[in-house]
């Protein structure tokens, strides 16, 4: 049987599209005398007369005509193919979901997914806001494909891997007398009216540590579900908090002031999947916008933590 390469197919289309021989040299990039001779050879292996010579020009011949209409089939199909691979490059008719802790969702899923538009800009994106509570039935029910948590999610389909690792902040209302401080202890609040998340949740009991470790009573005088709506008491005056650097990691946040924990309590932030599930090219390239996020809030200087009033 009588066999034709893909080269041969390519060097015959550039003729068929150029008639000439030197016209499809340019169009590969290549030599004529080598495209003349590929066509000599493909005509002699083939027992097939490819083309007819009229005037200087290489025409189809009668005989090759169903040769010719296959091979624009052919690239007609690579043709739609490169359509399909540069559509799915920008995330065309692709959809990624993906779910977040509050306190990871403020800033830094933004700002990750922000990262993730420049690169596909068509993307649609789902995002989800979840508790740790609520993080196995999304992942293992495959409602999404990874969820960003500040805690290990303790379940045995499911698989958690360590993002980044910051500190616990003061946050206090603009105007506070702590606020002449440069870094506040957990001594300091015991007095203070203290805005949390409740400490039977996994959150509030990674953030009323230091108070235990210090043998402190942790009395709260109000409580949020979420981190973000601790920050939004605190910023209207209603208390002060312990919170995670990251919901705070704005740069300028009217109303509010940050000081550093002299007591160390980090929080870490982890990326959560189903066990054994492989990611898609667009949550791969997601997670490392969240790591690379979380790096650059952990590193970067929030001015009002290290200025006084």
């Amino acid at each position: 049987m009588r066999e034709i390469t893909l080269r041969q197919i390519e060097v015959i289309r550039a003729v068929m599209l150029r008639g000439t021989i030197t016209g499809a040299a340019e169009h590969l990039g290549v030599s004529a005398p080598g495209v003349s001779r590929l066509i000599k050879h493909t005509e002699e292996t083939l027992g097939l007369r490819l083309f007819e010579r009229r005037a200087g020009l290489f025409v189809p011949s009668v005989e090759a005509d169903l040769v010719f209409d296959q091979i624009r089939e052919v690239y007609k199909g690579v043709e739609n193919l490169q359509i399909a691979l540069s559509a799915l490059q920008k995330g065309e008719d692709v959809r990624l979901a993906f779910a977040s802790a509050p306190s990871v969702a403020q800033f830094i899923a933004a700002r990750a997914i922000r990262n993730l538009r420049k690169h596909f800009p068509d993307l649609f994106i789902d995002l989800n806001i979840l508790k740790i509570e609520e993080t196995a039935d999304y992942l293992l029910l495959e409602r999404g494909e990874f969820v960003v948590m500040s805690s290990k999610v303790q379940s045995e389909g499911v698989e958690s891997e360590r993002l980044a690792v910051g500190q616990t902040v003061v946050i206090l209302p603009e105007g506070h007398p702590l606020g002449a401080k440069a870094s506040i202890s957990v001594h300091d609040l015991v007095h203070e009216p203290i805005v949390g998340v409740d400490p039977a949740d996994p959150y509030g009991a990674l953030i009323s540590k230091p108070f235990r470790d210090a043998g402190l009573e942790f009395k709260q005088s109000m409580r949020g579900r979420f981190a973000q709506t601790v920050v939004s008491l605190v910023r209207h005056g209603l208390g002060v908090a312990l919170i995670d650097r990251f919901s705070v990691a704005e740069v300028y946040m009217p109303g509010l002031l940050r000081r550093p924990l002299v007591e160390s309590n980090p929080i870490e932030v982890y990326v959560a999947r189903k066990r054994g599930r492989v990611l898609s090219t667009f949550a791969d390239f997601a997670i490392r916008q969240f790591r690379q996020e979380l790096a650059a809030a952990i590193d970067a200087p929030i001015q009002d933590l290290a200025t006084s009033n």
